[in-house]
């Protein structure tokens, strides 16, 4: 009898062991590089537009159908500092990697006769002090560590610097990286090319995608290779009694713009020029990724415990190397990538987390990559944690599980003090916020300020700044005081050498 009962209590002890593994969720963060707001067949607006008929992504599709979707969701506008805020949970305006990063000690800011742009972190993260021009922080990864996960980067890095550390993502707290590096793009897509690389399997320059040597010569693309890689690390990490993170970032569908052949040919025959198509089966072979996925948590078991975050790091592309008409690709949107103005700002967002997410659930609240940092350490079950940083994110984690009838993170602030590269419509050194359905800009160069009512106009065209003077004081009020507060960079005037003055100082 005895012995009967010692059985029984090994088996509740085992069995509830297994209840606390399942307790704690996988996570995917399924990041996508330039993805604007209207490229996909899945439709963020209250009605489907021209881009969602001509573009396909099921996958998306199926996501949104089994989980949330965000419409009101937002990144910086371009891509270093939106990835250093997720890792880091600070706001640009606050770690100072406001432009995207290369070369240690070199700014990449483009030429501007007006304006000289700060001396900012253009060396990128770290995890310590020792290198200047860096932000230091406790990154996402580092804490999920200490709460057993396992930590994995695939695809797309563009933390840090050359040379520096946190250019190699296992110095920053991941435990596996397949393919990330300080480059923000690859040499090349295609395994034909090697990725960039020599024959030899060297590095031809900054843009070669290392560690995917094994698919050098093959006709395989790099979104599929990468997902492959995913799919075999995942095989090994599911094997030990510990959850798994797994940020899935691509370099799909960044420059440059070339063909997924999986893909090309049927939107050639939808009649879109040379340039659409291959961007189009770009982005449908990183819908594929995402479908890879999917279907790979259904075979291993692992859909009811893994949580599917999908989002994209700034605005579509669309001032540069896009076919057809420039700054029209994210309509109704205006401008894209390296915007102030939605286009460059708005991104497509959607989370599933089976038992949990209402299924087919839409969420309008303003949402800002920062706030994935506090959210991923909720849904990991970490609410006391101790940072070398000031975390600007909220935690949007009840607005997965409860009703989000509610405000959540009012007001939302950009910084970008820089001077990218591209001209267009709102591309320039700016600050902005958005509170509710108002969201008001600041240019730099001419210290000037543009009012908008998204709810009313979504595409921007009406500057409403003279006739709603009140709600121009009051966000730039509340803008100024925060860019104050976390001491904002701002670029100076050339010929004053006189700095530009902060919003609410030019009312």
């Amino acid at each position: 009898m005895n012995k009967f009962f010692i059985i029984l209590l090994l088996i509740t002890i085992c069995s509830c062991n297994e209840f606390k593994k399942q307790a704690t969720p996988n996570i995917i963060l399924f990041l996508v590089d330039d993805l604007g707001w209207q490229d996909t067949s899945l439709p963020f607006h209250h009605e489907t537009t021209a881009y969602n008929r001509l573009y396909h992504t099921p996958n998306m599709e199926k996501l949104a159908r089994q989980g949330m979707k965000f419409t009101q969701a937002y990144a910086s506008c371009v891509c270093s500092p939106s990835r250093i805020s997720l890792m880091t949970g600070m706001n640009a305006a606050r770690h100072r990697v406001t432009n995207w990063t290369l070369k240690k000690d070199i700014k990449t800011d483009g030429l501007d006769s007006i304006l000289q742009t700060p001396d900012w972190n253009y060396n990128g993260l770290n995890i310590e002090e020792g290198i200047n021009n860096t932000a230091v922080a406790t990154t996402l990864p580092q804490l999920l560590k200490q709460k057993n996960y396992t930590t994995i980067h695939i695809g797309k890095a563009h933390f840090a610097a050359i040379d520096t550390p946190c250019a190699d993502p296992t110095n920053c707290g991941f435990d596996i990286n397949v393919a990330g590096h300080a480059a923000g793009a690859p040499g090349s897509y295609f395994g034909l090319d090697n990725f960039g690389n020599n024959a030899d399997g060297t590095a031809k320059g900054n843009w070669s995608v290392p560690g995917l040597e094994k698919y050098h010569g093959t006709e395989l693309n790099l979104t599929e290779v990468l997902t492959l890689e995913a799919k075999n690390i995942l095989d090994t990490a599911i094997t030990k009694a510990k959850p798994f993170f797994l940020y899935m970032s691509h370099y799909a569908v960044h420059t440059p713009i070339q063909k997924d052949s999986r893909f090309f040919e049927k939107y050639i025959a939808q009649g879109l020029d040379s340039i659409e198509a291959k961007y189009a089966s770009m982005v449908e072979g990183m819908d594929k990724s995402l479908g890879d996925l999917m279907i790979y948590l259904d075979e291993k078991n692992l859909t009811e415990n893994t949580v599917v975050m999908f989002m994209s790091d700034n605005g579509g592309l669309s001032a540069v190397a896009r076919g057809g008409e420039r700054h029209i690709h994210n309509a109704p949107l205006s401008s894209g990538k390296g915007s102030a103005y939605e286009g460059g700002v708005r991104e497509p967002m959607i989370v599933k987390w089976p038992e949990k997410i209402k299924i087919n659930s839409i969420c309008n609240q303003n949402i800002i990559i920062e706030d994935f940092f506090p959210t991923i350490l909720e849904l990991a079950g970490i609410n006391r944690y101790s940072t070398i940083q000031k975390i600007d994110g909220k935690s949007f984690y009840h607005l997965l599980t409860e009703k989000n009838e509610f405000e959540f993170q009012d007001p939302i602030i950009w910084h970008y003090p820089n001077i990218w590269g591209p001209i267009g419509k709102g591309i320039g050194a700016y600050s902005a916020i958005k509170k509710g359905k108002w969201k008001l800009i600041y240019f730099h160069k001419n210290a000037k300020i543009e009012l908008y009512n998204l709810e009313k106009d979504i595409s921007e065209k009406e500057n409403v700044a003279k006739i709603e003077s009140e709600k121009v004081l009051e966000l730039s009020k509340i803008l100024s005081n925060y860019l104050r507060e976390v001491k904002a960079q701002m670029p100076i005037y050339k010929n004053s050498k006189v700095q530009v003055p902060w919003p609410d100082e030019t009312i």
